[in-house]
């Protein structure tokens, strides 16, 4: 019986966030352009730190990484959205729901283990700038940067496997803007207790202990740069800092929001579900454009090259 409940269900709806009628050619627009200027950003991250060789760095290797996880979730989310203002709300298949979640979780979840690469980067050119170049070397970089996404991977086939085992009944409305665990486990058929508590402890047990790393690194960071005598070598120490560190809390408040409270029926968690898949992989190239020198001088050279 369970197995036919759950094959007979072959497509969702993704309800989306309610909105009044006059707002869907603005919302349209809104998440149109957002997307547009994700990719657009994330792009032009990746270009400039290709296409300079003093760029060529451990940081910028894993802020390559970052930009294209940024882009690909957004794709993942973002025109699925789009096009339920477009055709007055969305369906998805049973196997797009399934992919949808897989996917998400597995760039999220990589995005999580990136940030501590991050970090780490930092606190070794830092406060152990000549072991560095030893360390951070190319099969080095290369070995972590593997490491984060199989990290990744695993976690995400648990989840989603966890899920999808599941019966589903008759209803399909997925009350949220796309198939993300939560959401999903609402619509099941059967106790969810332990889905839900296995979900909260998987999904705060790895951002617990990533943020927890974040926050040794800086401690030693920020004290080894109080030491820095020049005001300058601070000044350039903290601005790398500073966006990293910056879209770490982006990324952790709206995490912990929404995964560690089991059984949340919010309608809040719509919302900064929509901050946390549209507008933080906005946020991140813009912030370590702004806040980062090397990059700014790497793209006025490159403008000054196009024709």
């Amino acid at each position: 019986m369970e197995s036919e409940n759950q094959t007979s269900l072959t497509e969702f709806v993704l309800v989306g966030i309610p909105y009044p009628p006059y707002l869907k050619g603005p919302l349209f627009i809104f998440f149109l352009l957002i997307y547009l200027l994700t990719l657009f950003g994330n792009l032009l991250i990746l270009l400039v730190v290709v296409s300079s060789p003093q760029l060529h760095k451990p940081m910028y290797w894993f802020l390559c990484h970052l930009s294209f996880l940024d882009l690909t979730v957004s794709s993942v989310i973002v025109p699925k959205v789009i096009a339920g203002f477009v055709m007055d709300g969305g369906t998805i298949s049973f196997g797009g729901c399934v992919s949808q979640l897989f996917f998400f979780h597995f760039l999220g979840c990589t995005e999580c283990f990136l940030y501590t690469l991050m970090a780490y980067d930092r606190f070794l050119a830092i406060c152990k700038p000549l072991h560095y170049g030893i360390i951070m070397n190319r099969r080095t970089c290369l070995f972590l940067a593997i490491g984060t996404w199989f990290g990744g991977c695993l976690h995400s086939v648990m989840e989603t496997a966890l899920v999808f085992r599941l019966p589903f009944g008759w209803r399909n409305q997925v009350n949220y803007i796309f198939c993300d665990i939560p959401a999903v486990l609402k619509l099941v058929c059967a106790d969810t207790t332990l889905n839900e508590m296995v979900t909260m402890v998987d999904v705060g047990l790895v951002a617990t202990t990533c943020f927890f790393l974040i926050l040794i690194s800086y401690v030693y960071i920020v004290s080894a740069v109080l030491k820095i005598r020049s005001a300058e070598g601070r000044q350039r120490a903290f601005s790398t800092c500073t966006a990293h560190v910056t879209v770490v809390v982006t990324y952790y408040i709206p995490l912990v929001f929404i995964y560690l409270r089991p059984g949340s029926q919010d309608p809040l968690d719509g919302v900064v579900a929509v901050f946390y898949t549209s507008v933080t992989p906005l946020l991140n190239p813009i912030i370590y454009t702004l806040r980062n020198k090397d990059i700014k001088v790497a793209l006025a050279r490159l403008s000054s090259k196009a024709p």
